[in-house]
Protein backbone atom coordinates (compact mmCIF):
# COMPACT_ATOMS: atom_id res chain seq x y z
CA UNK A 1 0.00 0.00 0.00
CA UNK A 2 2.83 2.34 0.92
CA UNK A 3 4.64 1.56 -2.34
CA UNK A 4 1.50 2.37 -4.29
CA UNK A 5 1.23 5.76 -2.61
CA UNK A 6 4.89 6.50 -3.37
CA UNK A 7 4.46 5.67 -7.06
CA UNK A 8 1.39 7.89 -7.17
CA UNK A 9 3.40 10.76 -5.68
CA UNK A 10 6.19 10.16 -8.19
CA UNK A 11 3.69 10.21 -11.06
CA UNK A 12 2.28 13.56 -9.86
CA UNK A 13 5.77 15.06 -9.56
CA UNK A 14 6.87 13.83 -12.99
CA UNK A 15 3.62 14.97 -14.58
CA UNK A 16 3.93 18.37 -12.94
CA UNK A 17 7.51 18.71 -14.14
CA UNK A 18 6.63 18.00 -17.78
CA UNK A 19 3.59 20.28 -17.58
CA UNK A 20 5.82 23.15 -16.43
CA UNK A 21 8.58 22.25 -18.92
CA UNK A 22 6.28 22.40 -21.92
CA UNK A 23 4.16 25.39 -20.89
CA UNK A 24 3.34 27.17 -24.19
CA UNK A 25 4.00 30.64 -22.80
CA UNK A 26 5.02 31.94 -26.21
CA UNK A 27 1.55 31.28 -27.63
CA UNK A 28 -0.85 34.23 -27.54
CA UNK A 29 -3.89 31.98 -27.05
CA UNK A 30 -2.38 30.45 -23.91
CA UNK A 31 -1.50 33.82 -22.39
CA UNK A 32 -4.98 35.11 -23.23
CA UNK A 33 -6.52 32.04 -21.60
CA UNK A 34 -4.54 32.54 -18.38
CA UNK A 35 -5.54 36.20 -18.30
CA UNK A 36 -9.20 35.38 -18.88
CA UNK A 37 -9.08 32.69 -16.21
CA UNK A 38 -7.94 35.22 -13.60
CA UNK A 39 -10.35 37.86 -14.94
CA UNK A 40 -13.30 35.48 -14.53
CA UNK A 41 -12.05 34.45 -11.11
CA UNK A 42 -11.83 38.09 -10.00
CA UNK A 43 -15.29 38.83 -11.41
CA UNK A 44 -16.73 35.79 -9.62
CA UNK A 45 -15.12 36.81 -6.32
CA UNK A 46 -16.45 40.37 -6.63
CA UNK A 47 -19.95 39.61 -7.84
CA UNK A 48 -21.00 36.26 -6.42
CA UNK A 49 -19.13 35.20 -3.32
CA UNK A 50 -20.34 37.67 -0.68
CA UNK A 51 -23.95 38.12 -1.77
CA UNK A 52 -24.59 34.63 -3.17
CA UNK A 53 -22.20 31.95 -2.01
CA UNK A 54 -21.70 32.99 1.63
CA UNK A 55 -25.45 33.11 2.44
CA UNK A 56 -25.89 29.78 0.63
CA UNK A 57 -23.25 28.12 2.84
CA UNK A 58 -24.98 29.40 5.98
CA UNK A 59 -28.34 28.14 4.72
CA UNK A 60 -26.85 24.73 3.94
CA UNK A 61 -25.38 24.54 7.44
CA UNK A 62 -28.71 25.56 8.95
CA UNK A 63 -30.53 22.83 7.01
CA UNK A 64 -28.09 20.24 8.35
CA UNK A 65 -28.55 21.35 11.97
CA UNK A 66 -32.03 22.80 12.42
CA UNK A 67 -34.11 20.73 10.00
CA UNK A 68 -35.08 17.37 11.44
CA UNK A 69 -34.18 14.45 9.25
CA UNK A 70 -37.62 12.90 9.51
CA UNK A 71 -39.16 16.08 8.06
CA UNK A 72 -36.87 15.89 5.03
CA UNK A 73 -37.63 12.19 4.63
CA UNK A 74 -41.36 12.85 4.88
CA UNK A 75 -41.47 15.43 2.09
CA UNK A 76 -38.39 14.71 -0.04
CA UNK A 77 -37.27 11.21 0.95
CA UNK A 78 -37.26 8.14 -1.32
CA UNK A 79 -40.42 6.88 0.34
CA UNK A 80 -42.35 10.16 0.06
CA UNK A 81 -45.26 10.40 -2.42
CA UNK A 82 -43.67 11.15 -5.79
CA UNK A 83 -46.00 13.98 -6.70
CA UNK A 84 -45.40 15.71 -3.38
CA UNK A 85 -41.62 15.15 -3.39
CA UNK A 86 -40.98 16.34 -6.94
CA UNK A 87 -43.46 19.20 -6.61
CA UNK A 88 -41.86 20.50 -3.41
CA UNK A 89 -38.36 20.15 -4.90
CA UNK A 90 -39.16 21.92 -8.18
CA UNK A 91 -41.11 24.75 -6.55
CA UNK A 92 -38.62 25.38 -3.73
CA UNK A 93 -35.74 25.34 -6.19
CA UNK A 94 -37.41 27.71 -8.62
CA UNK A 95 -38.09 30.28 -5.88
CA UNK A 96 -34.36 30.80 -5.34
CA UNK A 97 -33.38 31.98 -8.85
CA UNK A 98 -29.69 31.36 -8.11
CA UNK A 99 -26.78 30.35 -10.34
CA UNK A 100 -25.46 26.82 -10.84
CA UNK A 101 -22.78 27.32 -8.17
CA UNK A 102 -24.88 28.97 -5.46
CA UNK A 103 -27.43 26.14 -5.51
CA UNK A 104 -24.77 23.52 -4.67
CA UNK A 105 -24.49 24.14 -0.90
CA UNK A 106 -28.29 24.10 -0.64
CA UNK A 107 -28.47 20.86 -2.62
CA UNK A 108 -25.72 19.34 -0.45
CA UNK A 109 -27.70 20.28 2.65
CA UNK A 110 -30.91 18.47 1.71
CA UNK A 111 -28.97 15.56 0.14
CA UNK A 112 -27.04 14.92 3.36
CA UNK A 113 -30.25 15.11 5.37
CA UNK A 114 -31.71 12.15 3.49
CA UNK A 115 -33.63 13.62 0.56
CA UNK A 116 -34.29 11.15 -2.22
CA UNK A 117 -31.99 11.35 -5.21
CA UNK A 118 -34.82 12.18 -7.62
CA UNK A 119 -36.30 15.12 -5.66
CA UNK A 120 -32.81 16.36 -4.72
CA UNK A 121 -31.75 16.41 -8.38
CA UNK A 122 -35.01 18.13 -9.33
CA UNK A 123 -34.13 20.83 -6.79
CA UNK A 124 -30.55 20.97 -8.11
CA UNK A 125 -31.75 21.62 -11.66
CA UNK A 126 -34.71 23.89 -10.93
CA UNK A 127 -32.73 26.30 -8.73
CA UNK A 128 -30.62 27.85 -11.50
CA UNK A 129 -32.76 26.84 -14.50
CA UNK A 130 -36.26 27.97 -13.52
CA UNK A 131 -37.44 31.28 -12.13
CA UNK A 132 -40.43 33.41 -12.98
CA UNK A 133 -38.20 36.41 -13.69
CA UNK A 134 -35.91 34.50 -16.07
CA UNK A 135 -38.87 33.09 -18.00
CA UNK A 136 -40.56 36.50 -18.28
CA UNK A 137 -37.35 38.24 -19.39
CA UNK A 138 -36.68 35.48 -21.92
CA UNK A 139 -40.14 35.97 -23.43
CA UNK A 140 -39.78 39.76 -23.41
CA UNK A 141 -36.29 39.90 -24.93
CA UNK A 142 -36.12 36.79 -27.13
CA UNK A 143 -39.76 36.26 -27.97
CA UNK A 144 -42.84 34.65 -26.45
CA UNK A 145 -42.40 31.30 -28.20
CA UNK A 146 -38.89 30.69 -26.89
CA UNK A 147 -39.93 31.95 -23.43
CA UNK A 148 -42.77 29.43 -23.30
CA UNK A 149 -40.51 26.68 -24.67
CA UNK A 150 -37.94 27.43 -21.97
CA UNK A 151 -40.57 27.34 -19.22
CA UNK A 152 -42.08 24.04 -20.40
CA UNK A 153 -38.68 22.47 -21.05
CA UNK A 154 -37.15 23.53 -17.73
CA UNK A 155 -40.09 22.39 -15.58
CA UNK A 156 -40.22 19.09 -17.43
CA UNK A 157 -36.44 18.64 -17.14
CA UNK A 158 -36.50 19.03 -13.37
CA UNK A 159 -38.94 16.15 -12.97
CA UNK A 160 -37.73 13.89 -15.79
CA UNK A 161 -34.02 14.14 -14.98
CA UNK A 162 -34.71 13.60 -11.28
CA UNK A 163 -36.88 10.55 -12.03
CA UNK A 164 -34.29 9.02 -14.38
CA UNK A 165 -31.53 9.53 -11.80
CA UNK A 166 -33.68 7.80 -9.18
CA UNK A 167 -34.24 4.85 -11.52
CA UNK A 168 -30.57 4.52 -12.48
CA UNK A 169 -29.50 4.46 -8.82
CA UNK A 170 -32.62 2.80 -7.40
CA UNK A 171 -30.69 0.28 -5.29
CA UNK A 172 -29.15 3.09 -3.28
CA UNK A 173 -32.56 4.75 -3.00
CA UNK A 174 -34.11 1.59 -1.54
CA UNK A 175 -31.38 1.47 1.09
CA UNK A 176 -32.18 5.06 2.14
CA UNK A 177 -35.82 4.14 2.81
CA UNK A 178 -34.89 1.69 5.59
CA UNK A 179 -34.01 4.28 8.27
CA UNK A 180 -37.34 6.00 7.66
CA UNK A 181 -39.22 2.72 8.18
CA UNK A 182 -37.53 2.22 11.56
CA UNK A 183 -39.53 5.07 13.05
CA UNK A 184 -39.49 8.85 13.35
CA UNK A 185 -38.01 10.94 16.11
CA UNK A 186 -40.26 13.02 18.29
CA UNK A 187 -39.85 16.39 19.91
CA UNK A 188 -37.71 19.26 18.80
CA UNK A 189 -38.52 22.81 17.74
CA UNK A 190 -41.95 23.47 16.19
CA UNK A 191 -41.93 23.16 12.43
CA UNK A 192 -43.22 26.70 11.89
CA UNK A 193 -40.23 28.17 13.72
CA UNK A 194 -37.75 26.24 11.60
CA UNK A 195 -39.66 27.18 8.44
CA UNK A 196 -39.71 30.87 9.42
CA UNK A 197 -36.01 30.82 10.29
CA UNK A 198 -34.95 29.21 7.03
CA UNK A 199 -37.44 31.29 5.09
CA UNK A 200 -35.89 34.51 6.35
CA UNK A 201 -32.43 33.35 5.24
CA UNK A 202 -33.69 32.19 1.84
CA UNK A 203 -35.54 35.44 1.19
CA UNK A 204 -32.48 37.42 2.29
CA UNK A 205 -30.53 35.54 -0.40
CA UNK A 206 -33.28 36.11 -2.98
CA UNK A 207 -33.85 39.83 -2.31
CA UNK A 208 -30.13 40.69 -2.08
CA UNK A 209 -29.56 39.17 -5.52
CA UNK A 210 -32.75 40.43 -7.16
CA UNK A 211 -32.08 41.92 -10.57
CA UNK A 212 -32.23 45.73 -10.45
CA UNK A 213 -33.18 45.76 -14.13
CA UNK A 214 -36.44 43.91 -13.53
CA UNK A 215 -38.51 46.73 -15.00
CA UNK A 216 -41.89 47.87 -13.70
CA UNK A 217 -44.84 46.08 -12.18
CA UNK A 218 -44.58 43.19 -9.73
CA UNK A 219 -40.89 42.43 -10.27
CA UNK A 220 -40.01 46.10 -10.42
CA UNK A 221 -41.43 46.56 -6.92
CA UNK A 222 -38.96 44.05 -5.49
CA UNK A 223 -36.13 45.61 -7.48
CA UNK A 224 -36.86 49.05 -5.98
CA UNK A 225 -37.22 47.81 -2.41
CA UNK A 226 -34.72 44.94 -2.47
CA UNK A 227 -32.37 46.39 0.16
CA UNK A 228 -35.18 47.36 2.52
CA UNK A 229 -36.61 43.84 2.25
CA UNK A 230 -33.13 42.40 2.77
CA UNK A 231 -32.74 44.51 5.90
CA UNK A 232 -36.05 43.27 7.27
CA UNK A 233 -34.97 39.66 6.73
CA UNK A 234 -31.61 40.31 8.40
CA UNK A 235 -33.27 41.98 11.39
CA UNK A 236 -35.65 39.03 11.71
CA UNK A 237 -32.68 36.67 11.82
CA UNK A 238 -31.07 38.72 14.57
CA UNK A 239 -34.23 38.63 16.70
CA UNK A 240 -34.65 34.89 16.14
CA UNK A 241 -31.04 34.26 17.16
CA UNK A 242 -31.73 35.77 20.57
CA UNK A 243 -35.33 34.68 21.19
CA UNK A 244 -35.35 31.17 19.70
CA UNK A 245 -31.72 30.04 19.84
CA UNK A 246 -30.37 31.77 22.94
CA UNK A 247 -27.57 33.69 21.25
CA UNK A 248 -25.69 36.31 23.25
CA UNK A 249 -27.79 39.46 23.38
CA UNK A 250 -24.81 41.78 23.61
CA UNK A 251 -23.02 40.13 20.66
CA UNK A 252 -26.09 40.36 18.44
CA UNK A 253 -26.56 43.97 19.58
CA UNK A 254 -22.96 44.90 18.71
CA UNK A 255 -23.21 43.34 15.24
CA UNK A 256 -26.56 45.00 14.58
CA UNK A 257 -25.22 48.39 15.70
CA UNK A 258 -22.10 48.16 13.50
CA UNK A 259 -23.97 46.94 10.44
CA UNK A 260 -26.74 49.47 10.94
CA UNK A 261 -24.29 52.35 11.38
CA UNK A 262 -22.40 51.47 8.20
CA UNK A 263 -25.64 51.10 6.26
CA UNK A 264 -26.94 54.43 7.57
CA UNK A 265 -23.69 56.25 6.84
CA UNK A 266 -23.08 54.76 3.40
CA UNK A 267 -22.99 57.53 0.75
CA UNK A 268 -25.11 55.30 -1.48
CA UNK A 269 -26.50 51.81 -1.26
CA UNK A 270 -25.10 50.46 -4.47
CA UNK A 271 -23.57 47.09 -5.12
CA UNK A 272 -20.21 47.87 -3.51
CA UNK A 273 -21.62 49.11 -0.22
CA UNK A 274 -24.08 46.22 -0.10
CA UNK A 275 -21.13 43.81 -0.25
CA UNK A 276 -19.37 45.65 2.58
CA UNK A 277 -22.48 45.46 4.75
CA UNK A 278 -23.05 41.80 3.90
CA UNK A 279 -19.42 40.98 4.72
CA UNK A 280 -19.73 42.72 8.08
CA UNK A 281 -22.95 40.86 8.81
CA UNK A 282 -21.46 37.49 7.83
CA UNK A 283 -18.35 38.10 9.91
CA UNK A 284 -20.49 39.17 12.84
CA UNK A 285 -22.61 36.02 12.52
CA UNK A 286 -19.46 33.89 12.66
CA UNK A 287 -18.37 35.76 15.78
CA UNK A 288 -21.77 35.13 17.39
CA UNK A 289 -22.09 31.39 16.71
CA UNK A 290 -18.55 29.99 16.25
CA UNK A 291 -17.70 29.72 19.94
CA UNK A 292 -21.12 28.62 21.16
CA UNK A 293 -22.13 25.18 22.39
CA UNK A 294 -25.12 23.25 21.09
CA UNK A 295 -27.03 24.08 17.93
CA UNK A 296 -25.39 27.41 17.22
CA UNK A 297 -21.90 25.94 17.39
CA UNK A 298 -23.02 22.99 15.28
CA UNK A 299 -24.41 25.44 12.72
CA UNK A 300 -21.01 27.05 12.28
CA UNK A 301 -19.26 23.67 12.11
CA UNK A 302 -21.59 22.43 9.38
CA UNK A 303 -21.31 25.70 7.47
CA UNK A 304 -17.53 25.49 7.57
CA UNK A 305 -17.57 21.85 6.45
CA UNK A 306 -19.69 22.74 3.41
CA UNK A 307 -17.36 25.65 2.64
CA UNK A 308 -14.25 23.46 2.75
CA UNK A 309 -15.93 20.80 0.62
CA UNK A 310 -17.31 23.01 -2.16
CA UNK A 311 -15.48 26.36 -2.32
CA UNK A 312 -12.03 25.14 -3.51
CA UNK A 313 -13.52 23.20 -6.42
CA UNK A 314 -15.72 26.15 -7.39
CA UNK A 315 -12.81 28.57 -7.57
CA UNK A 316 -10.65 26.08 -9.46
CA UNK A 317 -13.51 25.43 -11.88
CA UNK A 318 -14.14 29.14 -12.46
CA UNK A 319 -10.50 29.66 -13.40
CA UNK A 320 -10.44 26.67 -15.78
CA UNK A 321 -13.73 27.79 -17.34
CA UNK A 322 -12.32 31.26 -17.98
CA UNK A 323 -9.06 29.77 -19.30
CA UNK A 324 -10.87 27.60 -21.83
CA UNK A 325 -13.93 29.65 -22.81
CA UNK A 326 -13.28 33.16 -21.49
CA UNK A 327 -15.87 35.57 -20.14
CA UNK A 328 -19.02 36.81 -21.87
CA UNK A 329 -17.76 38.93 -24.76
CA UNK A 330 -14.18 37.65 -24.40
CA UNK A 331 -12.59 34.39 -25.47
CA UNK A 332 -10.10 32.07 -23.82
CA UNK A 333 -7.98 29.34 -25.37
CA UNK A 334 -10.91 28.06 -27.41
CA UNK A 335 -11.70 30.71 -30.06
CA UNK A 336 -15.29 31.94 -29.93
CA UNK A 337 -15.41 31.72 -33.72
CA UNK A 338 -15.08 27.93 -33.48
CA UNK A 339 -18.23 27.69 -31.40
CA UNK A 340 -20.13 30.33 -33.38
CA UNK A 341 -19.34 28.61 -36.68
CA UNK A 342 -21.18 25.43 -35.70
CA UNK A 343 -24.27 26.77 -33.92
CA UNK A 344 -25.89 28.35 -36.95
CA UNK A 345 -29.00 26.64 -38.26
CA UNK A 346 -30.94 23.92 -36.49
CA UNK A 347 -28.94 20.79 -37.24
CA UNK A 348 -28.49 18.17 -34.54
CA UNK A 349 -24.75 18.89 -34.51
CA UNK A 350 -25.31 22.62 -33.95
CA UNK A 351 -27.79 21.96 -31.14
CA UNK A 352 -25.58 19.40 -29.39
CA UNK A 353 -22.53 21.68 -29.62
CA UNK A 354 -24.58 24.52 -28.13
CA UNK A 355 -25.76 22.30 -25.26
CA UNK A 356 -22.24 21.05 -24.49
CA UNK A 357 -20.71 24.54 -24.71
CA UNK A 358 -23.44 25.92 -22.44
CA UNK A 359 -22.85 23.11 -19.93
CA UNK A 360 -19.19 24.07 -19.52
CA UNK A 361 -19.60 27.86 -19.54
CA UNK A 362 -20.43 29.81 -16.38
CA UNK A 363 -23.53 32.01 -16.53
CA UNK A 364 -24.50 34.32 -13.70
CA UNK A 365 -28.23 34.54 -13.05
CA UNK A 366 -30.07 36.12 -16.03
CA UNK A 367 -26.86 36.83 -17.99
CA UNK A 368 -27.67 34.01 -20.39
CA UNK A 369 -30.47 36.10 -21.95
CA UNK A 370 -28.39 38.97 -23.43
CA UNK A 371 -25.72 36.45 -24.46
CA UNK A 372 -28.24 34.36 -26.40
CA UNK A 373 -29.72 37.56 -27.83
CA UNK A 374 -26.32 38.50 -29.26
CA UNK A 375 -25.74 35.00 -30.63
CA UNK A 376 -29.15 34.99 -32.32
CA UNK A 377 -28.32 38.31 -33.95
CA UNK A 378 -25.09 36.73 -35.19
CA UNK A 379 -26.86 33.84 -36.91
CA UNK A 380 -27.43 31.29 -34.15
CA UNK A 381 -30.36 28.94 -34.83
CA UNK A 382 -33.44 28.80 -32.60
CA UNK A 383 -32.81 25.18 -31.63
CA UNK A 384 -29.25 25.81 -30.40
CA UNK A 385 -30.48 28.94 -28.60
CA UNK A 386 -33.04 26.96 -26.57
CA UNK A 387 -30.50 24.22 -25.86
CA UNK A 388 -28.12 26.85 -24.50
CA UNK A 389 -30.87 28.35 -22.32
CA UNK A 390 -31.73 24.94 -20.87
CA UNK A 391 -28.20 23.60 -20.27
CA UNK A 392 -26.22 26.79 -19.62
CA UNK A 393 -27.75 28.13 -16.39
CA UNK A 394 -28.11 24.64 -14.86
CA UNK A 395 -24.52 23.51 -15.38
CA UNK A 396 -21.02 24.94 -15.47
CA UNK A 397 -17.53 23.52 -15.18
CA UNK A 398 -17.18 24.86 -11.60
CA UNK A 399 -20.49 23.27 -10.56
CA UNK A 400 -19.49 19.94 -12.17
CA UNK A 401 -16.23 19.78 -10.22
CA UNK A 402 -17.91 20.69 -6.94
CA UNK A 403 -20.81 18.32 -7.58
CA UNK A 404 -18.35 15.46 -7.95
CA UNK A 405 -17.15 16.15 -4.40
CA UNK A 406 -20.71 16.10 -3.07
CA UNK A 407 -22.15 12.87 -4.43
CA UNK A 408 -19.44 11.19 -6.47
CA UNK A 409 -18.13 11.10 -10.02
CA UNK A 410 -20.58 8.48 -11.31
CA UNK A 411 -23.74 10.37 -10.35
CA UNK A 412 -22.20 13.63 -11.56
CA UNK A 413 -21.44 12.19 -15.00
CA UNK A 414 -24.94 10.72 -15.32
CA UNK A 415 -26.61 13.98 -14.22
CA UNK A 416 -24.54 16.21 -16.52
CA UNK A 417 -25.07 13.82 -19.45
CA UNK A 418 -28.83 13.83 -18.88
CA UNK A 419 -28.95 17.64 -18.86
CA UNK A 420 -26.98 17.85 -22.12
CA UNK A 421 -29.00 15.11 -23.84
CA UNK A 422 -32.35 16.54 -22.73
CA UNK A 423 -31.34 20.06 -23.75
CA UNK A 424 -30.25 18.76 -27.16
CA UNK A 425 -33.47 16.81 -27.66
CA UNK A 426 -35.68 19.72 -26.61
CA UNK A 427 -33.71 22.16 -28.77
CA UNK A 428 -34.00 19.84 -31.78
CA UNK A 429 -37.78 19.49 -31.39
CA UNK A 430 -38.14 23.25 -30.97
CA UNK A 431 -35.93 23.91 -33.99
CA UNK A 432 -37.98 21.54 -36.17
CA UNK A 433 -41.29 23.11 -35.12
CA UNK A 434 -40.34 26.80 -35.21
CA UNK A 435 -37.49 26.99 -37.72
Amino acid sequence: MKAGKEWKAIAWLVGGFFACYFLPLEREAFRRGVWEGFELLRWYAREHVILCLVPAFFIAGAIAVFVRKEAVMRYLGPGAPKGLAYGVAAVSGSVLAVCSCTVLPLFAGIWRMGAGLGPAVAFLYSGPAISALSIILTARVLGVEIGVARAVGAVGFAVVIGWIMAQVFRREEKAKVLPQEAGEEEGGRPLWKTAAWLGAMVFLLVFANWSEGAGDGFFGFFARWKWVLSGVCAASLGVALVVWFGASVWKVGVVAAVVGAVAWGAPDFGHGWAQVIFALGAGGLVWIIAGEEGELGDWWNETWEFTKLIAPMLFAGVFVSGFLLGRPGQEGVVPASWVASVVGGNSLLAISVSAVAGAFMYFATLTEIPIVQGLLAGGMGKGPALALLLAGPALSLPSMLALGKIFGAKKTVVYCSLVVVMATLCGWIYGVVFA
